[in-house]
């Protein structure tokens, strides 16, 4: 019998098996277009803050109010303790109570974030604009529509002679002690903390239901509605402005430090009108705030470790079809 001859079987090589390249990677949809470079490289955040369910920012914003409520009956127990007559309250307990209020708004937005996942400073705009000068162009053009509309507004309506009695309420000129502690609150710690609520969340949060402009609209009249207790009625429009023309200012330059810079800048102008201070002292206090609210930003940004990629546009949370 002839025996059949069968052809060797092929042994692979020994050593490694070089990787078959698996050509280049698809596309990104949530790369901003037009990014080169070495930043083209960095893989973009994840939109925790788009994530952020419309319903919430209204939570957010009872919360908030409601932790000012019992912060505020803490500050005044407190104060009765120590003799204050609560029928007719020292500034000083409107001054501390509107301090636990604009925290409560903060501690409130961080609360309701954390349901999605742990917040982080950027997820909320505070980073840099990615782009500078269009950032600078979009905050004078934002800052001059407001002056604009508010000169408009004030002269149709004769408001020349109504003047904000807030600074007076909380005991600006009762003392020097008081007066910088006025200038402290409405100048640095109003900033940052109605910003980071209201344009940081709630504006964020209520862009998932029906887009940008009516969040911003609707923003901007909470923001206009919540002064009603410490401004005049005829300032509530422009204040509601204000808050509209900020939203879109975070919108366009995809960062929370334009608003809250314009938004130091028109309480630090407003605040030194009401007390009497010259044009040079206004000027300084401006660039005292702002000092303070980078030392302050600077300091969470440190302990919060950089953001991890470019800025990326706001846009509606993009929500899966559902399954037939």
């Amino acid at each position: 019998m002839t025996a059949e001859f069968e052809p060797p079987v092929p042994v692979p090589p020994a050593g490694p098996v070089a990787p078959v390249h698996p050509g280049p990677p698809p596309a990104d949809p949530e790369r901003p277009e037009g990014i080169v470079g070495p930043e083209a490289s960095v893989v973009p955040e994840p939109r925790e803050e788009q994530r952020w369910k419309p319903w919430s920012a209204w939570l957010a914003l009872l919360a908030g109010f409601a932790g000012a409520l019992f912060g505020g009956v803490i500050v005044s127990l407190i104060g009765a303790a120590l003799g204050a007559d609560l029928q007719d309250p020292p500034p000083a307990i409107s001054l501390i109570s509107t301090v636990v209020q604009d925290f409560s708004l903060i501690i409130a937005a961080l609360l309701f974030a954390n349901m999605v996942s742990r917040p982080r400073p950027w997820q909320f705009g505070l980073r840099r604009p990615p782009r500078l000068l269009p950032a600078a162009g979009w905050f004078v053009l934002a800052y001059l529509a407001f002056i604009v509309f508010a000169a408009v507004w004030i002269s149709a309506l004769d408001l020349s002679d109504t003047k904000d009695s807030l600074p007076e309420d909380l005991g600006a000129k009762d003392s020097d002690v008081a007066l910088i502690a006025v200038a402290i609150l409405v100048c640095v710690i109003a900033p940052i903390c109605e910003e980071f609520f209201f344009r940081g969340f709630f504006f964020r949060a209520l862009s998932n239901w029906r887009g940008i402009w009516p969040a911003a609209i609707i923003t901007g009249l909470v923001f206009g509605g919540i002064h009603a207790a410490g401004s005049p009625v005829g300032f509530l429009v422009p204040l509601a402005f204000l808050g509209f023309t900020l939203c879109i200012l975070t919108w366009k330059t995809r960062s929370l430090y334009p608003a809250i810079v314009l938004h130091c800048v028109n309480n630090s102008l407003a605040y030194g009108s009401s007390v009497g201070w010259s044009a040079g002292s206004r000027v300084i206090a401006i660039a005292a705030s702002l000092a303070v609210i980078f030392l302050v930003l600077s300091v969470v940004r440190r302990l919060a470790g950089a953001p991890p990629g470019p800025a990326l546009p706001i846009v509606p949370a993009r929500h899966p079809a559902p399954q037939a």
